[in-house]
């Protein structure tokens, strides 16, 4: 390298701004000059001079970035180049002194100035000195050896960093520790750091950070699994991908594969679950050598049938039909799998490829012809299959490999009845022979229980016409409850004792006559011979009807005659079958003389069994059969009414079920026409037509009563101890309040205390039920809006006063504050009203707020009204912002604290007219930009922000209202939960590029006016 190539440092610096230039020749050129320099110390600190012009910069400028790229490789550039293994093994051999190798002197020099800096008071310093230790770190040779006091300083240092308030410079901290985890040391601190941001950290992209760079390990897999289940789509995204990368599905328990699938597959997130299909499930497969059989065994598909569909389904939409054709099951020449070839993975996976061609259309029926034979073929392989499905007698149900033996031929019979929805049932013959197989399947009682169900929806589906139905399961039940049997008479001891005696005394008589026909002919008397012989005919005869008699006599004759049964077997079975016809009948289909016929004789008699089972499915049946009546719903209202109180936990909460359903289809009319039919005498005079009024005020009142009940019971219900029934409960209430059946302020206020109880902390159903039931809820219209306005005070109230011992008192209260005023935001409806004079709902609410304020001036929740009135949407009416200003004007006249008056004050200026905001908004666009302008109000913000809680969103200043100017840091990693979404106007082409040219920063006039200075 000669003197021309040499490059100085002011230079370097420079030219290393624009991208385009050779970094590396800067790089070999600055080198030169350095190692041509015999004192180092100038180079040090003129090269340290320049780079603190970069290091003042916060924004993710790329003049700042091509800065910190250039040092990184400048600095990294000294060490000697990595060693072979054997130069390894030489110097191991090596005395210690010998073998340490000491780091650059230029290196060395740069790590301790950055470990200096780490602890400046500016957050742009702290964030360029966590980038360039993470960038000089990144830049070493993989093998690369650095001194161990210098590790830990660099360590200690970074361990605070990732403390820092500022996100940007945790990340930074949290990326240089990448290299110095020691993933075999349990006690390892950065990875111990690691766990705990990716626990407690409040930024999304400080734990994608951690997540992007963490060491798979026994005790990190955990808390990555955890990440799954984020708050924000991104992290749950890249928390599949470095599971897919870094983590072998052997190392995964068969409970941790499944719930992977499930919440990844049904994610909420598009970008989630094309995570889990492209990345997951194909880096499993890989790993298994694209055995998907092999796959479905890692994920015991017996217990999680649904998800092992979910995952196949999402296999075979990324393969082509050529592929899933060649990889099919090995089926026979019949389009079967040997019967004693039958897993429960290849049988799943039939299942699901079949429904898979199914569901794609036209061109999926030629592919199915492929793999499943007809319908007769396959009826009568179905048929031969369950007839060997075993029952356990009472010795083999304590042999675990007898019952693992059934519980895996029952899942198989379960699939194999699920193929028959993919069968072409066009052809009369194979229809027919399917419908005899599936009737005498349920028939028979060796079948399965867990069978029942199935085959009789499957059969359903085969017959489309209602009636038929109706008139194929009646015959169907009363062959189950009341099959033919063979009955035997008894023989009669008497009877056959007297065809005895009369056989001897014939058979005397016989040998009497042939005494005397002897006699006669020695004698020669042959007339009286004659007639003997005749005589000896009929006696013979007659002996042989005798005995053709006795041997009809003990052979009894059997007969055919049907006994009824009633056991419990035998009723959970019918009224199974039963309740699985009601749930496939059209809404619409009326009740019938069958139906009738086996409400009568079938499902009423078996509600007051003794056996829970059998009473759980006949209040089933009873309440989807009154959904097909309303005069049957109003006849058995009150039996339910009477079970949902009174019976076994799961009875009742079936018969509640039941009572929301009819309530969501007939109204509470129901209840009034109910209690009518009850208290309407038998017949009414012309002469009594006035007392009409009277009676019908009696009527009213009575269905008021039987409606207040009901919602009393309901209410009661949620505070139950257990947590179906509570969830069941709040559900209904849900619903009926969704679809306008009742409207309460206070059943409202009850589902959302409810929602915050830490008793229901572990109830994710309800959890999730009342979550989306608020959301749809308030957007579907004003009138909800008001209904949340007018529960807002009681609401807070509760909460406000609960005792201590009360599991109320733990919560946040400023959370339900902002959940009330999120749901009653006028933006958030569906179809917002287009009149902006009228009144808004956060106009009533915040009357409400300051009349609350104005009934003791000194209650605690003051300062919690006054900080809500700020975040509400006011609306443009002069009329309504002057009261409310009057109104605002009384409070800060009469309020003491500070912090009130502020936000009293701040809430004032709000109200301001809309065109002075406007005109101070575009004033304020119009700002110059300067490049550390906004750090003092990013500080501020930083200061102020908190965890969002579960299932709330950060409240965004109302619409009306002024808010300071503030830019979004630029940064690739920078926190975008907190900062609002401006409405963007796309520029054209050249308005970009002249804007981009106006904004770039150039570190070469800060360089020169410091020079001239000097």
């Amino acid at each position: 390298m000669t003197a021309d190539n040499e490059v100085g440092i002011k230079e370097a610096f420079q030219r290393a701004q624009r991208g385009h230039n050779n970094k590396a020749k800067l790089v070999i050129g600055l080198r030169s000059r350095y190692n041509n320099l015999e004192d180092k110390t100038l180079f040090h600190e003129e090269f340290v001079h320049y780079l603190k012009y970069a290091m003042i910069v916060y924004k993710r400028e790329p003049t700042v970035e091509n800065v910190i790229e250039f040092v990184a490789r400048f600095a990294t550039s000294f060490q000697s180049p990595p060693k072979t293994e054997e130069e390894e093994e030489e110097e191991e051999e090596e005395d210690d002194d010998d073998a340490a190798q000491d780091d650059h002197p230029f290196l060395s020099f740069i790590f301790n100035f950055l470990l200096e800096s780490h602890k400046a008071n500016s957050h742009a310093v702290r964030f360029r000195t966590c980038q360039l230790i993470n960038k000089l770190l990144g830049s070493m040779a993989e093998n690369a050896q650095i001194d161990d006091d210098l590790f830990d300083r660099i360590h200690q240092a970074m361990l605070v960093r990732v403390t820092d308030k500022f996100p940007n410079v945790r990340i930074q901290a949290a990326l240089a520790m990448t290299r110095l985890q020691q993933p075999k040391d349990p006690d390892c601190p950065t990875i111990n750091a690691y766990l705990l941001i990716l626990e407690n950290d409040s930024n999304a992209e400080v734990r994608r950070a951690v997540l992007s760079c963490i060491a798979m390990c026994p005790w990190t897999l955990p808390k990555v699994l955890k990440r799954t289940r984020d708050i924000k789509e991104n992290v749950r995204k890249l928390a599949y991908q470095v599971l897919a990368d870094k983590v072998h599905i052997k190392a995964l328990t068969i409970e941790q594969r499944v719930n992977l699938l499930q919440q990844g597959l049904r994610d909420t997130s598009v970008a989630v679950r094309e995570v889990v299909c492209s990345r997951l499930l194909p880096s499993w497969l890989h790993r298994l050598d694209n055995n998907v059989i092999e796959l479905l065994h890692r994920l015991d598909v017996e217990n999680c049938d649904k998800i092992a569909l979910d995952a196949l389904k999402a296999i075979f939409k990324g393969a082509s039909s050529e592929e899933l054709l060649e990889n099919r099951v090995q089926l026979d020449n019949r389009k079967l799998i040997p019967v004693d070839s039958l897993t429960s993975e290849n049988v799943l996976y039939w299942r699901a490829l079949c429904e898979f061609f199914k569901a794609i259309g036209d061109e999926g029926d030629e592919m199915l012809e492929q793999v499943l034979p007809d319908a007769a073929t396959y009826a009568a392989y179905l048929y031969g299959y369950l007839k060997t499905v075993p029952e356990l007698s009472e010795e083999q149900r304590s042999d675990i490999n007898q019952v693992e033996l059934v519980i895996t031929k029952r899942f198989i019979s379960q699939q194999l009845i699920h193929l028959i929805g993919c069968l072409d049932t066009n052809e009369e013959g194979g229809r027919k022979r399917l419908l005899a197989v599936l009737q005498e399947m349920l028939t028979l009682p060796q079948t399965p229980f867990s069978l029942i169900s199935l085959l009789t929806e499957k059969l359903l589906t085969l017959v489309p016409d209602d009636h038929r139905r109706i008139q194929t399961v009646a015959e169907i039940i009363s062959d189950v409850r009341a099959p033919i049997m063979e009955a035997s008479q008894p023989v009669d001891k008497n009877e056959s004792r007297r065809q005895q005696i009369q056989l001897a005394e014939v058979k005397v008589r016989i040998l009497e006559a042939k005494q005397t026909l002897e006699d006669c002919v020695t004698a020669q008397e042959f007339s009286r011979a004659a007639e003997l012989k005749d005589t000896i005919a009929e006696l013979e005869n007659h002996r042989n009807q005798i005995i053709q008699e006795i041997a009809e006599w003990n052979q009894p004759a059997e007969k055919e005659v049907r006994t009824e049964k009633s056991d419990p077997e035998t009723l959970q079975r019918c009224l199974t079958i039963c309740a699985q016809l009601l749930k496939e009948m059209n809404i619409k289909t009326r009740i019938n003389p069958t139906i009738s016929a086996l409400m009568s004789s079938l499902i009423l008699p078996s509600i007051a069994n003794a056996h829970p089972e059998v009473r759980n499915v006949a209040v089933l049946c009873l309440g989807t059969c009154a959904l097909h009546s309303k005069e049957l719903a109003k006849t058995h209202m009150v039996l339910l009414l009477q079970i949902a109180q009174l019976d076994e936990v799961k009875i009742r909460i079936s018969a509640l079920l039941a009572i929301i359903d009819l309530l969501l289809l007939f109204s509470f009319q129901l209840l009034s026409e109910t209690a009518a039919t009850q208290t309407a005498p038998p017949s009414q005079s012309p002469d009594r037509q006035e007392d009409d009024a009277p009676l019908a005020e009696v009527k009213r009142d009575v269905s008021e009563d039987t409606a207040q009940s009901i919602l009393v019971m309901l209410s009661e219900f949620l505070d139950s101890e257990v947590s179906e029934l509570r969830t069941a409960a709040a559900e209904g209430l849900a619903k009926l309040m969704y679809n306008g059946r009742i409207s309460s302020t206070k059943m409202f206020s009850r589902l959302v205390l409810l929602w915050y109880n830490p008793v229901t902390e572990d109830d994710t159903r309800l959890r999730h039920c009342l979550g989306v039931f608020f959301q749809l809820y308030a957007r579907e219209s004003r009138v909800h809006q008001e209904v949340i306005e007018e529960s807002f005070l009681p609401t807070v109230r509760t909460v406000m006063n609960a005792p201590v011992t009360s599991p109320l008192a733990e919560v946040d209260i400023n959370n339900v504050v902002e959940l009330f005023v999120e749901l009653t935001r006028p933006s958030a409806l569906i179809k917002p009203s287009t009149n902006t004079e009228s009144a808004y709902v956060h106009d009533y609410l915040a009357v409400r707020m300051c009349g609350e304020m104005l009934k003791d001036l000194t209650a605690p929740e003051v300062r919690l009204y006054t900080k809500t009135l700020s975040n509400l949407e006011l609306s443009a009416d002069d009329t309504i912002r002057k009261d409310l200003h009057t109104l605002l004007q009384q409070l800060v006249q009469l309020v003491k604290d500070r912090f009130c008056v502020r936000a009293l004050e701040k809430v004032m200026n709000q109200l301001m007219d809309t065109k002075e905001q406007s005109e101070l908004l575009s004033a304020s666009a119009l700002q110059p930009l300067d490049v550390n302008a906004d750090e003092a109000a990013t500080e501020d913000l930083s200061k102020s922000a908190k965890r969002a809680k579960r299932g709330q969103r950060k409240v965004v200043t109302a619409k009306g209202g002024r808010k300071p100017s503030r830019r979004t840091e630029s940064s690739e990693e920078s926190d975008g939960e907190n900062v609002p979404e401006p409405v963007v106007v796309r520029p054209s082409r050249r308005a970009k590029t002249a804007a981009l040219e106006k904004t770039k920063l150039d570190l070469s006039t800060l360089i020169n006016q410091e020079a001239n200075v000097s």
